[in-house]
């Protein structure tokens, strides 16, 4: 007896340790398992538009929709655990509206600014932007009757007579049909300056002088663009032009053309390069659009040559072209256009463009695929010259050059300077030219096309949490930070362009793969504002941008751009750490926007985050002094 008494107390020790921890074990096992269903239940995608605008606390049509998943009702709060400071903007401010006389302000084209620079070469009509004492801190209003523009494709023809209050344009060029007001709505018939018999026609017959079907083309300029109209029925042929013109040449052109759903920028060729890299467009096209291409030794042509590819075309319509039979309409002698069209053909020849051919109302050139044989040709014509240790890229207030850019070497005749494009629409995910001669360092083949499934996965979450993208809700579409375009090629099956913005003080310049891609683009610096009008763009992508430019400039003043810019309940889509995040949102909350922050689409350990936020409607009040 006594040797079981003395064994007793070891055995109910073990029993005890084994005990506990079986309970340790069972405890953390249940932590576990709870942490990880919260987890997955916090990160569920939103099924159905209702639930997303409850996230952002916007009115849906279908009540009660978004009781159906508890997910929807979760709001993610990291102001307590994640603070911090960027730039100087301490506290949380309301912005007031800015009077309705800037219901059309464009900081960087502002006609009273302009006015006082130098109107030599039209230079007063670039880009000045604002000082910084000059900046705004209110909301750019939108018009008192403002509406939601028609939904693509019937934008092409229609836009609201309230949304741009001009009926300039309908009285200046009532007999060339560029628009027309109907009622309480402009239509446009699609007519132009030198295609009175509409836009379609015009471009059929450019059809029988140069291949615009099959593929070869795919990339356009339009310049000195009008309301767009040759943009925008370019589309149906899946060409996509970048159509520009100045601010104030004819009142609000490029605000019709971005309202009617058509890429377009405000520009003009006048000092400075155009925004575009080398060798990005397959065709360049001029339609009276009144730029004196002979004029500073073909600075201008010279210009277009840069951003033309290797046998890209060049087509002008208009003056002088056909002289014989318009000079008279025109109010100009023979003499006269006959000099101008003589100077435009020697400064071609001397770029060593070739005229293909000059019919009717319309003359082409194509400009060589290599400069083998160009470069023979300088001793026949000295000027210009082959430009020497310049970056043929950089074009973000770039002074133009009176010299050839040079094209990349070949090692025959024919051969294409800088590598063949696939046709179109195979050269989308086609590795680009630049990416394949490792021109890019730091990118290759397997990093584009790695970029391309991160896209598609992406885009296919955003399907979740913002409006359908199938229902023509969205059109112009604006990535801020748009890298190799994987965000604009994984949208190619909507009903939406995108303008790829590669920040112009990025560490590696990829606009050229973009438009290597067939997608079009421009240079852009975020602290300044963009050469468009206010209420052009439907949903902005916002990747990584603040993280760029939080120690450049207050991104307070980012995100009033990006307000001026985004149409009343457009929609927003930033991506960037918890912290820059919730800063945003604290700015945002005073900009009348709704808004929230959900997870990575990979789930809650990703420490990027995703902010959705929708403008909300408003309008300004012509009856009151705002700001």
């Amino acid at each position: 007896m006594a040797k079981e008494y003395i064994a007793s107390p070891k055995h109910h020790q073990l029993e005890s340790k084994r005990k506990r921890l079986t309970w340790i074990l069972g405890v953390s096992g249940l932590c576990i398992l709870f942490y990880t269903l919260g987890a997955w239940q916090n990160t569920t995608a939103p099924i159905n538009r209702s639930e997303v605008y409850n996230r952002v606390g916007c009115e849906v049509a279908t009540p009660g929709a978004a009781n159906d998943n508890p997910s929807s009702s979760v709001v993610l709060d990291f102001n307590t655990h994640h603070q911090i400071e960027i730039n100087n903007t301490d506290s949380v401010a309301n912005f007031r509206p800015c009077d309705m006389s800037y219901s059309e302000y464009t900081p960087c084209q502002h006609p009273p600014r302009g006015r006082k620079f130098d109107r030599n070469m039209l230079k007063y009509r670039e880009r000045h932007c604002p000082t910084k004492e000059e900046l705004f801190f209110c909301l750019i209003p939108a018009p008192p009757k403002y509406k939601t523009p028609f939904k693509w494709p019937q934008s092409r023809d229609y836009a609201w007579y309230d949304n741009i209050p001009h009926r300039e344009l309908s009285i200046e060029k009532a007999v060339q049909n560029w628009i027309q007001v109907e009622g309480d709505r402009f239509r446009f018939p699609g007519g132009g300056t030198m295609f009175p018999r509409g836009a379609d026609a015009y471009i059929d017959d450019i059809n029988e002088l140069i291949p615009l079907t099959g593929g070869t083309i795919r990339t356009a300029i339009d310049t000195g663009c009008g309301v767009a109209s040759w943009g925008a029925y370019l589309l149906k042929r899946d060409i996509l032009a970048m159509s520009f013109a100045p601010r104030d040449t004819h009142e609000a052109q490029v605000q019709f053309a971005l309202e009617r759903g058509v890429p377009a920028m405000i520009g003009i060729m006048a000092s400075q390069r155009l925004p575009y890299p080398a060798r990005a467009f397959d065709m360049a096209h001029c339609s009276r659009c009144l730029i004196p291409w002979h004029d500073y030794d073909g600075l201008y042509l010279i210009e277009v040559d840069r951003v033309l590819r290797p046998g890209g075309y060049w087509i002008l319509s208009g003056p002088p072209i056909n002289w014989k039979k318009y000079w008279r309409g025109w109010e100009r002698t023979q003499e006269d256009l006959k000099q101008e069209q003589d100077a435009i053909e020697d400064v071609a020849r001397r770029l060593c463009w070739k005229k293909v051919i000059e019919k009717n109302d319309l003359a082409v050139w194509q400009k060589p695929i290599n400069h083998l044989e160009c470069i023979r040709s300088r001793k026949v014509y000295k000027t210009p010259h082959i430009c020497k240790s310049d970056n043929p890229d950089v074009a973000w207030y770039k002074e133009m050059e009176a010299c050839i850019t040079p094209l990349p070497e070949v090692s025959s005749s024919d051969e294409v300077a800088g590598g063949a494009l696939e046709k179109w629409p195979e050269r989308v995910f086609a590795i680009p030219p630049r990416i394949r001669s490792g021109s890019i360092p730091g990118i290759s083949a397997e990093k584009f096309k790695r970029d391309n499934e991160l896209w598609k996965d992406r885009v296919t979450h955003y399907k979740h949490i913002i409006r359908p993208l199938t229902q023509g809700r969205y059109r112009n579409v604006m990535d801020m930070n748009a890298y190799l375009g994987g965000f604009a090629a994984a949208l190619l099956k909507y009903p939406v362009w995108v303008m790829n913005v590669v920040p112009a003080n990025s560490d590696r310049d990829t606009l050229g793969v973009i438009f290597e891609r067939g997608l079009i683009g421009t240079y852009q610096d975020w602290c300044e504002a963009v050469s468009t009008y206010p209420r052009t763009y439907d949903l902005i992508h916002a990747s990584g941008v603040f993280s760029i430019y939080q120690d450049r400039c207050d991104i307070t003043y980012i995100l009033l751009e990006i307000d001026r810019i985004l149409r009343p309940e457009g929609t927003v889509i930033f991506r960037d750490t918890v912290e820059i995040l919730v800063k945003i949102q604290s700015i945002t909350n005073g900009m009348k926007w709704k808004s929230q922050i959900m997870d990575h689409e990979s789930g809650p350990f990703n420490p990027e985050k995703i902010l959705v936020a929708i403008k909300t409607y408003w309008t300004g009040d012509t009856s009151l002094k705002q700001l």
